[in-house]
C-alpha cells in the first residue's frame, strides 16, 4: 500500500497555475501569503511550487469570504486548524448556519409568465423593484427568465394584486414587513445565543467538538423560529381580524372612523334581534364572539378541505 501511494504523482502548481485552478488572482495569492492565510510554497531553485493543500486552502478562504466572514476571522479559524484544533466542525457549523432555513425550493419564471401573472402587461419598473427586494433574481445569460427564491412570496403578491392591491403598495408593504421580521430574527438569535449557544462560543474559534455539537443544535432549533412566528401570527390575526370586523360592522351605522377607514352597518333588523337576544349593553361582545366563531369554523373547513388524500375511510363497524 505504501509503495502504491508513493507512485501516485503529487499535484504541483506554479503560482499562475494555482490562480487558474482556484479562481483567485496571482496578486490575491501573494496577499494571502503576506497575511499568513496561505502556507509558504516549497522553494525549488528559483521557483516556488504549490500543492493541493494550497488549492484547498484557497477554496476554503473563498467559501468563507462568500459567506460574509472577514479575513481577520478567517485567519483565526485557519490558525486554530494549523494548531491542531481542527476545522471540520467549524466549517460544518458555518455550512449549517448558511444552509436553507426553509423546505421551500426556488423556481424559475419567464418574463411572459410574469407579465401574465400580473395583469398581462409588462411592468419594467415593478420588475426592477422585485429584483431590488430579492423577490426575483437574474439568471446569468438569460434576459427572458428569472429565478424565484420563494415561489410562495411571489404567489402571495400575485393574489394581492388579483384582489386589487397595486404593485407599489405590495412592495411597500414587503419593505415594512421585512424590517419587522428581521428584528424578530435578530431577537430570536440573541435569545438562543444567550441561553443555548454561549457555552459553545467561549473559545475563538470554538473547538472542533463544540462546533460540531452546536451545528447539531442549529439543525434541531432551526424550525422553532418559524413555528413560533406562525403560531403567534395566527393568534394575532384571529384576535385582530375579529376586532377589526367588529369595528367595521359597528351598530352605530356607516361612517368614517378615526383611522380614515369606512364602517359598514349591520342591517337594522339584525341589530334589533341581537338587542332582544342579549341586550344592548352586550351587543358588541356578542358580535365579536360570533365573528370569532365564524372565523374558527372557516379555518377548520379550510384545513379539512386541504388534508392529504389518504383514500376512502372504512366506516364498517
Amino acid at each position: 500500500m505504501d509503495e502504491q501511494a508513493a507512485r501516485i504523482p503529487v499535484a504541483e502548481y506554479r503560482i499562475e497555475d494555482l490562480a487558474r485552478h482556484s479562481g483567485a488572482t496571482v496578486r490575491t495569492i501573494r496577499a494571502y501569503q503576506a497575511r499568513g492565510l496561505l502556507p509558504k510554497p516549497e522553494r525549488r531553485g528559483r521557483s516556488n511550487v504549490y500543492g493541493d493543500a494550497h488549492l484547498t486552502r484557497l477554496r476554503q478562504i473563498a467559501d468563507l469570504l462568500e459567506r460574509g466572514y472577514t479575513l481577520a476571522s478567517i485567519k483565526e479559524l485557519l490558525e486554530a486548524w494549523d494548531a491542531g484544533r481542527g476545522l471540520g466542525g467549524v466549517l460544518g457549523l458555518v455550512a449549517e448556519v448558511h444552509g436553507p432555513w426553509t423546505d421551500e425550493e426556488a423556481d424559475r419564471i419567464t418574463r411572459a409568465e410574469l407579465a401574465a401573472t400580473f395583469g398581462g402587461t409588462p411592468d419594467e419598473e415593478a420588475v426592477e423593484e422585485a429584483l431590488e427586494l430579492g423577490v426575483l433574481e437574474r439568471v446569468p445569460g438569460r434576459d427572458d427568465e428569472f429565478l424565484v427564491p420563494s415561489p410562495q412570496e411571489l404567489a402571495v403578491a400575485a393574489e394581492l394584486y388579483a384582489a386589487g392591491v397595486p404593485l407599489s403598495a405590495i412592495s411597500g408593504h414587503l419593505r415594512e414587513l421585512r424590517g419587522q421580521v428581521e428584528h424578530i430574527a435578530h431577537r430570536f438569535l440573541e435569545f438562543t445565543t444567550e441561553h443555548v449557544f454561549a457555552r459553545y462560543l467561549e473559545h475563538r474559534p470554538p473547538t472542533d467538538a463544540d462546533a460540531s455539537e452546536a451545528a447539531a443544535l442549529v439543525r434541531r432549533l432551526r424550525p422553532l423560529a418559524q413555528q413560533t412566528v406562525d403560531a403567534e401570527l395566527a393568534r394575532a390575526m384571529r384576535t385582530s381580524a375579529a376586532r377589526h370586523l367588529q369595528h367595521h360592522l359597528s351598530s352605530e351605522g356607516p361612517g368614517v372612523t378615526d383611522d380614515g377607514s369606512r364602517q359598514v352597518a349591520l342591517p337594522a333588523a339584525t341589530i334589533r334581534s341581537v338587542h332582544r337576544l342579549v341586550g344592548q349593553q352586550n351587543a358588541a361582545a356578542f358580535i365579536t364572539a360570533a365573528v370569532e366563531r365564524e372565523l374558527q369554523a372557516r379555518t377548520l373547513d379550510t384545513l379539512a378541505s386541504t388534508r392529504p388524500n389518504c383514500g376512502e375511510v372504512d366506516q364498517t363497524p
